[in-house]
């Protein structure tokens, strides 16, 4: 099999935080397509829910339920699918979560960090050690890390989430080197504004363009079949050059863009919900 592309037919792939949102949506297409999918999340009931909604089509699905933000429950649900399932093909870290608050804010509020850091990257490193050494025996494997496209163009009260991610990409582009010759691809999703439940309590993203999660779970399926390095806008590419070349010169645009913007924008959202009232 080239290290370029694989069929996902047959295929046996991990899939994190996949009870709702993205992951869910990434684990149903990728079992319409023939993958046998082993879905991770927290809750049983809406795992169990995306389970049976795989088998009741004729799908191969099985749920794991662990809190990937505890080392042992990592450990365990590893050990478990690898029970089940000795040859994992894909792993795909997606299981994530967020957190809206400026520097200033959080000056008490080091936790923040740590729980970020813990499920968005050292999650996502642990099930790595887990199941990279099985590919790398069969010389065949792939890991997918969805990361954000704030990590190329960064906003301001998100810094515990984009330095997760930027952990995380970092972390993607050594083992990507490391795997040349290996038969083990890697690759980075660095996703827009994803309209999920992540998403739904920040009030001024209701009037932001936010990609759909059918075509969010669509780049999941599009990196197990292309085994492209990365996935994301150009946008993002542009962006990411640009700051490098002139990082005070897109700072000082990025901050006073979202200082304006975020402003008009709680505005609006103060009014309607005071319209509510």
């Amino acid at each position: 099999m080239s290290n370029k592309q694989q069929n996902i037919a047959g295929r046996t792939i991990v899939v994190t935080g996949a009870s709702s949102g993205i992951g869910e949506s990434a684990a149903l297409q990728l079992a319409a397509r023939g993958a046998r999918v082993c879905l991770v999340a927290r809750r049983t009931e809406e795992l169990d829910r995306v389970r049976n909604a795989i088998r009741d089509v004729g799908g191969e699905a099985w749920s794991y339920a662990a809190d990937l933000s505890v080392d042992g429950e990592v450990d365990a649900c590893a050990a478990m699918i690898l029970s089940d399932h000795p040859e994992v093909d894909v792993l795909v870290n997606n299981a994530g979560r967020s957190i809206r608050r400026a520097v200033k804010d959080s000056f008490d509020r080091f936790h923040d960090y740590q729980r970020v850091m813990q499920l968005n990257y050292f999650a996502a490193i642990r099930l790595t050690q887990k199941f990279l050494p099985g590919m790398l025996a069969r010389r065949r494997g792939h890991i997918v890390n969805v990361s954000s496209l704030s990590v190329q163009f960064a906003t301001p009260r998100f810094a515990a989430y984009v330095a997760s991610k930027s952990a995380l990409e970092g972390f993607s582009r050594c083992l990507a080197m490391e795997m040349v010759g290996k038969g083990v691809a890697v690759t980075v999703i660095s996703y827009p504004l994803v309209k999920t439940a992540m998403t739904a309590p920040t009030e001024i993203y209701r009037y932001v363009p936010q990609m759909k999660v059918q075509q969010a779970g669509g780049w999941i399926v599009q990196a197990v079949e292309k085994r492209s390095p990365r996935i994301g806008p150009a946008f993002g590419d542009v962006w990411g050059a640009a700051s490098m070349v002139m990082p005070a010169t897109t700072t000082e645009l990025t901050g006073r863009a979202f200082n304006y913007i975020g402003r008009r924008l709680q505005a609006r959202a103060n009014r309607e919900s005071g319209d509510k009232d």
